[in-house]
């Protein structure tokens, strides 16, 4: 029988920061474990001394897609070379020691960032637990439900998706589920664009503007110089950046997409987990 656990043989990573800094929705603290699914797999993730731990809840053949998701092989070390060396980004490094980005299912990290705008990360969880619970597949082992495909979302009415109370979100998320089910948008298309054009496409979508867009091609697809701005982002920009003077939007992106370097995406991650923990 394939294995039901492994260890992931990684260093400089804090499990807990990645999993809690507002990249992802299913994965929840019990005790010193992170429970969550991935794919088909219902997981128990843990940090060693040794690395990261995994334990499935039935047998894995391959644990590749693990490695993909929590992008253990990243050189962490050399992307934080690239950063600017000025205190604010000095600062916010040294309080995330160890956080990474993952590397999510496009179509899930969409659904997400969808389901997330105006809301607060604690809500976008209830939101995402709920879609899942009823309208996902068992897990492999029953253990849980997997995210639900577009498929099975264009087919559900809008009145079924406002009851996993996502209100106003429901109309863009049936569009978009749609038209990936209906051919209109091709995910696996997106990888093979330039940012611009990359970012371009996904806005076509109903309730997809920049931000949500530079989510998905950040946290779904790698796209590293992708630079979300939420009002995190915009505030930490602001105080630590600019401030004596109110910098407009434009003017934030701008300075973002030369300041932070190829890894920009990166640097955005810890800028956003450092100030949404410093306010907590």
């Amino acid at each position: 029988m394939p294995p039901t656990e492994i260890l992931l043989p990684v260093r400089d990573y804090d499990l807990a920061a990645t999993l809690d800094s507002g990249q992802v929705f299913r994965w929840q603290a019990i005790g010193n474990e992170w429970h969550g699914v991935l794919g088909q797999h219902s997981l128990r993730l843990a940090s060693t001394e040794n690395g990261t731990h995994a334990t499935a809840g039935a047998p894995v053949k391959d644990w590749n897609f693990l490695r993909h998701f929590l992008q253990t092989e990243t050189n962490l070390s050399a992307i934080l070379k690239t950063f600017p060396t000025d205190a604010p980004m000095n600062t916010a490094v040294s309080s995330c020691p160890g956080l990474r980005l993952l590397r999510q299912d496009p179509w899930e990290c969409l659904a997400s960032f969808i389901l997330s705008s105006t809301k607060q990360i604690v809500q976008i969880r209830q939101i995402v637990a709920l879609l899942c619970e009823r309208f996902g597949d068992p897990t492999l082992g029953g253990h849980a439900k997997c995210f639900p495909t577009p498929e099975r979302i264009a087919a559900a009415t809008e009145a079924e998706l406002r009851s996993c109370k996502m209100g106003f979100r429901a109309p863009s998320l049936h569009a978009a589920a749609r038209a990936i089910a209906g051919g209109k948008m091709d995910l696996g298309k997106i990888c093979s664009l330039d940012y611009a054009a990359a970012r371009e496409e996904l806005m076509t979508l109903r309730g997809v503007g920049g931000k949500i867009a530079d989510c998905v091609l950040l946290f779904g697809y790698g796209f590293d110089t992708a630079f979300p701005v939420d009002v995190w982002i915009e505030r930490a920009l602001q105080e630590l950046y600019f401030p004596r003077r109110r910098a407009s939007e434009k003017r934030l992106r701008k300075f973002a997409a030369t300041h932070f370097g190829p890894h920009a995406g990166y640097a955005q991650q810890y800028l956003f987990h450092y100030m949404r923990t410093k306010w907590q």
